[in-house]
């Protein structure tokens, strides 16, 4: 028999009768740590034995709560009851605890758990908040540990163990991936204690407090709602209810299918502006459309928002074994794409529709010049490709020659294709990874020169077709001369 008792957040005056009675009635009682306020009382009544030499043998807080359980479990086998006291409540950010159990119901061991007050109710006395409030009890070791945070800005959030300046310097950059660096926060120290205190701080002072200790926490105020994923979530639901937008509600997959083009034009546009705002919010727009598309798929009962986010999840751990498995590489680009490109074959393999061309997965849809570099790479790979640039230079001269010999202009069209795929080609060579862009970045150019020699042409009075084409290349020179492009 395995009796875990929660010892509550500090004051003896805080457990409760029956666990009162039960270390009362007890002959030897484990703990946790001694490190607590209740410890000096208990110990009057029986002997008492800690496992804080632990913590001095390992450096991972689970190696040491694995021991702990193990430790507790060897006692239990040897017979008789045994009596483990935590801090808190033992199913609250108790590790030990979760292990104890697990390995006891392997080996048909009972387990009784003795509540205690944790040490969330004292937080939300100090505090002066309501738990029912969408609050998030999380632990900061594991948030430490992650690069985002997994919380719901929109609602509050307390993070427990924040016991030293190290967990919160890690804490803070976690939570600074959603968070801004000033965004009020508070941290809480002893609560349930005599000397309980409470810190208002900025986040990214949170390090930087005097007073942290084994029994600090850290609370997050909620954002707007209007900063949550899943306040958008809500609005597009909404939207496609019978209580919505009679337009939203009509919409389909086949549909939206214009404006999920438009709005990715509209990101790439704002990227060749090098315009951040402009950025962010065409990400905006473009995640809209994909949260539409997930919606109805919800309302026809082909998938969720988490069946999307699984698979992506998992398709991207998938991909990345030299980051989230054991494989080792040098770093060198070419060997993580052809990892890449290997576990992308071993997944249509694994799903029965092996590929049957190296070109096959690029989508057919796609802009025709992304998809003439991506055909042109991929048969390099595979060794189609010149062996040196004099190699493609004579090709381009000899598509040309075709161009210009042509019979008709039927013919000449083609022969202008094929140079232009040439062309693609010879752009890769030079290191051009992103013809698509260098296109627009002429198409900008262009723009920018013929709006001059526009301007020009109405400061005369005259419209543009009033000139000569050496009139307005005169303009068009001198649009070439004030910009560096």
């Amino acid at each position: 028999m395995i009796t875990i008792v929660g010892l509550g957040p500090g004051s003896v005056n805080d457990l409760s009768l029956r666990a009162w009675n039960k270390l009362r009635d007890t002959e030897t009682l484990y703990l946790r740590t001694s490190q607590h306020p209740c410890v000096d009382a208990i110990s009057a009544n029986c002997d008492c034995v800690s496992f804080d030499d632990i913590y001095e043998r390992y450096e991972r807080f689970d190696e040491v709560y694995a021991e702990i359980a193990a430790r507790i479990m060897r006692i239990a086998r040897e017979g008789g009851e045994v009596v483990y006291a935590v801090p808190g409540d033992p199913l609250i950010g108790e590790a030990s605890v979760t292990r104890i159990i697990e390995l006891a119901r392997a080996e048909s061991i009972p387990v009784e758990i003795i509540n205690g007050i944790s040490f969330v109710e004292p937080c939300l006395s100090l505090l002066g908040i309501d738990a029912l409030d969408g609050l998030q009890v999380l632990d900061a070791l594991t948030i430490a540990d992650a690069y985002h945070p997994p919380i719901n800005p929109a609602l509050p959030a307390l993070l427990a163990q924040v016991y030293s300046k190290s967990v919160a310097s890690n804490l803070k950059l976690t939570l600074m991936n959603q968070y801004d660096d000033e965004f009020p926060v508070k941290l809480i120290h002893a609560a349930g204690a005599d000397f309980a205190a409470v810190e208002d701080l900025k986040l990214y002072e949170i390090d930087r407090s005097p007073r942290i200790n084994v029994m600090t926490s850290l609370y997050l105020p909620p954002m707007d709602e209007a900063n949550s994923f899943e306040t958008l979530q809500n609005i597009i639901a909404h939207l496609r209810s019978p209580e919505g937008c009679p337009w939203d509600r009509e919409q389909s997959h086949q549909s939206l299918r214009p404006f999920l083009i438009e709005e990715a034009q509209e990101v790439l546009e704002a990227l060749d502006a090098d315009d951040p705002q402009a950025l962010y919010e065409e990400l905006g727009d473009l995640l809209l459309q994909i949260l539409l598309h997930t919606q109805i798929a919800i309302d026809e009962g082909e998938f969720k928002m988490i069946h999307l986010l699984r698979h992506l999840n998992e398709k991207m751990i998938r991909r990345h074994p030299h980051v989230f498995g054991d494989v080792e590489t040098t770093g060198d680009l070419a060997q993580l794409s052809r990892i890449w490109h290997e576990v992308k074959r071993s997944e249509k393999a694994r799903d029965g529709a092996p590929e049957e061309s190296l070109l096959d997965g690029i989508p057919k849809g796609a802009p025709a010049l992304f998809v003439a570099h991506k055909y042109s790479q991929r048969a390099a790979k595979a060794g189609f490709d010149w062996d040196d640039m004099a190699g493609i230079e004579d090709k381009f001269k000899e598509e040309l020659a075709e161009v210009l010999s042509a019979a008709s202009d039927k013919e000449r069209v083609k022969e202008i294709g094929d140079l232009i795929f040439v062309l693609v080609n010879w752009l890769r060579w030079l290191g051009v990874d992103d013809p698509e862009s260098l296109l627009r970045e002429i198409n900008a150019k262009f723009y920018r020169r013929f709006r001059h020699v526009e301007l020009r042409a109405a400061q005369t009075g005259k419209p543009i077709a009033a000139f000569s084409l050496d009139e307005l290349d005169v303009w068009w020179q001198e649009a070439k001369r004030l910009t560096t492009d």
